[in-house]
C-alpha cells in the first residue's frame, strides 16, 4: 500500500486557507477561552431556591459511598469528600478552566486531571495553574451519622 503524505502548507493552500487565516481562527479561540473578564461557573443550586441547602441521606445507595473514608460524591456542580471522617463540600469545578476535580485520599486534597491544579480540603489553591479558591460549604452531620447537611 503506497502511503500518501503531504506537507501542511501545501495541504492549506490547497483548501485556500492561508496560515494567517487559520491563525487568527486559533488566537481568538485561546483568548476567548482562559480570559479572567469570563465569569466562573457558579454551584448549580439544588432545588428552586438560591442558596446552596439540602441533606443527603447516607443511607441511600447513591451516597452510602460517603461513609467510607476517601470516598467522594458529587451532587450538580459540588463535591463532597470524607476526609478521614470530616465531610468537606467544594464546587467540584477547577477554577482554571472548568473541568471536574477529583479527591485524592493519600494526598487528602482535590486534584484537576485536566492541567494538575491541586486544592486543599478548605478551597485553598495548593498547586497552580489555578490561582482562584474553590467556593466551600459546610457541611454538618445529622440523625446519628446517617444524614449530611451541606449549606453555603
Amino acid at each position: 500500500m503506497e502511503k500518501n503524505t503531504q506537507n501542511r502548507a501545501k495541504f492549506l493552500k490547497e483548501l485556500g486557507l492561508s496560515s494567517a487565516t487559520l491563525m487568527a481562527f486559533y488566537c481568538m479561540g485561546t483568548l476567548s477561552s482562559c480570559t479572567k473578564k469570563d465569569p466562573e461557573p457558579a454551584p448549580v443550586k439544588p432545588g428552586t431556591g438560591t442558596k446552596i441547602n439540602f441533606t443527603l441521606d447516607l443511607t441511600a445507595d447513591a451516597n452510602k459511598k460517603l461513609k467510607t473514608d476517601g470516598e467522594f460524591i458529587y451532587v450538580d456542580n459540588i463535591i463532597i469528600a470524607n476526609n478521614a471522617g470530616t465531610y468537606v463540600a467544594l464546587s467540584k469545578v477547577c477554577t482554571h478552566q472548568g473541568t471536574t476535580i477529583k479527591f485524592r485520599k493519600t494526598d487528602a486534597d482535590f486534584k484537576c486531571d485536566n492541567h494538575g491544579a491541586e486544592f486543599k480540603t478548605d478551597g485553598s489553591v495548593k498547586k497552580g495553574p489555578a490561582a482562584d479558591s474553590l467556593q466551600i460549604f459546610k457541611t454538618e452531620v445529622l440523625d446519628m451519622g446517617n444524614k449530611l447537611k451541606v449549606t453555603e
